[in-house]
């Protein structure tokens, strides 16, 4: 079954034009305006829901890591965790431990954390992605689902 619009495009016409001819053309310059087709979503898919849901959460995650490695790197360039290391040690002032911010904040243990948080935030935003496709089927069911109003202008 081929759509509307590849057998307008295929036939000569106009991609908004229907196959009749039948465009209604508006008061503002006789311009043909499209179809305007209304359109119900009964059901979602849930597996589709969930490979959609992890591939944007794979990427997300990614994104994450990357951001909090760029981030780290801008902050240890501009002198940040210095400055911190100098204020701490004015405030505790113990000559014979001496606090480095860098045991605490360094580049492999703050990755570290990044890479696990996102491995987190795959799992569950894969989770609440079916569950809500489940959801979503369930009430549909009840109420009769999402109506949309579509055009091919």
């Amino acid at each position: 079954m081929s759509r509307p619009s590849d057998n307008a495009a295929s036939a000569g016409r106009p991609v908004g034009q229907a196959q009749t001819g039948s465009a209604s053309s508006s008061a503002q310059g006789g311009r043909a305006t499209g179809r305007r087709v209304r359109l119900t979503v009964s059901r979602v898919d849930p597996w589709s829901a969930m490979k959609m849901s992890f591939l944007l959460s794979v990427a997300l995650g990614i994104a994450g890591v990357v951001m909090v490695a760029v981030l780290w790197t801008i902050l240890a360039g501009m002198g940040v965790f210095e400055s911190v290391n100098g204020l701490v040690g004015q405030i505790i002032q113990d000559g014979e431990n001496t606090f480095d911010i860098m045991d605490f904040l360094g580049f492999g243990r703050v990755v570290s954390l990044a890479i696990v948080v996102g491995v987190i935030d795959v799992i569950l935003m894969t989770a609440l992605a079916t569950l809500a496709a489940f959801l979503y089927n369930v009430s549909s069911s009840l109420v009769g689902g999402l109506q949309l109003t579509l055009t091919d202008d």
